[in-house]
């Protein structure tokens, strides 16, 4: 029993982070209708930044997180102005091939600036162990879902409340009439892509508290995009449902099949759950059924 709680806690945590990320890449995709391919390479890129920040410039975490995510804001402008603007009109392909090429060049970055391979994100979170019905969770995990619920929390407030939020949510659903009301769309594209790239460097620091900064934070980015495929393209709601459901998903998975099958099942279900999303609900839990053929 203890062993079963432990899964779920720990899948439900882990999830919420990857809703989290998840609605970078929702944010994109309703502002512009652009896939961003490039997520988990996002992550990667603003852990290490995190990395940078807060170990190597000896920054306190107060000061280390802000300057993390102003940059990877920033980074989120740049992209969408300098790489993705001038390509407006063109095919959708090309868009989203452009975000692969992005993903390559990210990679090249951490290659470049951070060529150790691993590394320990600065502790901030305590990371004494708590008891929870039996079961033995890391605090790690719970400030991670924490911070995760009330990020979606902001978010959610922001999207109904706040001017910006509105014309984003009006832009998904018609960018000509938006336009035409003289509302900037390009600069909701570039202010979609700024929370993109904070979302994903939140993420990615929550996640490497975790588990550290290693490669592997490019796949926590594409367990991320099977949250977004089981909640819907074009969800927030399906988000933030998801993860919590792929996490407990893999978790579950990686804690009873690991002895009956191999050691990589745990990271091989989101994307199983993927292909059965496809086949039997192509548009998600609570996507909007439109399908379109790139």
């Amino acid at each position: 029993m203890a062993d079963l709680m432990q899964f779920v806690l720990t899948g439900i945590t882990v999830g919420m982070v990857y809703s989290l990320i998840a609605l970078g890449f929702t944010f994109i995709w309703k502002s512009s209708s652009v896939a961003n391919l490039a997520l988990g390479q996002m992550v990667l890129l603003f852990s290490w930044i995190a990395y940078g920040t807060m170990h190597q410039a000896g920054l306190p975490f107060w000061a280390g997180l802000p300057v993390t995510i102003a940059a990877a804001a920033a980074m989120g402008w740049i992209l969408e102005r300098v790489a993705l603007r001038p390509l407006i009109g063109q095919p959708i392909l090309s868009l989203i091939t452009v975000t692969l090429g992005i993903a390559f060049v990210f990679e090249g970055l951490v290659s470049m600036f951070w060529p150790i391979s691993t590394a320990a994100m600065p502790d901030f979170i305590p990371d004494e162990p708590v008891q929870i019905f039996g079961a033995v969770v890391s605090q790690e995990y719970l400030w991670a879902a924490g911070i995760a619920l009330v990020l979606f929390i902001l978010v959610s407030i922001f999207f109904r409340y706040h001017k910006m939020g509105v014309a984003m949510r009006a832009t998904a659903d018609d960018q000509m009439a938006v336009w035409a009301c003289g509302i900037p769309v390009t600069k909701i594209f570039s202010v979609s892509w700024m929370f993109a790239g904070a979302l994903a460097a939140i993420g990615g620091v929550l996640m490497s508290s975790i588990g550290g900064i290693t490669y592997g934070l490019v796949e926590t980015g594409l367990k991320s995009f099977s949250v977004v495929i089981l909640g819907g393209l074009d969800s927030f709601l399906g988000a933030m449902v998801a993860g919590p459901i792929i996490g407990l998903a893999e978790n579950l998975g990686g804690g009873y099949l690991t002895q009956l099958t191999w050691s990589g099942i745990k990271d091989v279900i989101p994307f199983i759950i993927i292909i059965i999303v496809l086949f039997i609900k192509p548009y998600g839990l609570f996507g909007q059924v439109r399908i379109e053929r790139i």
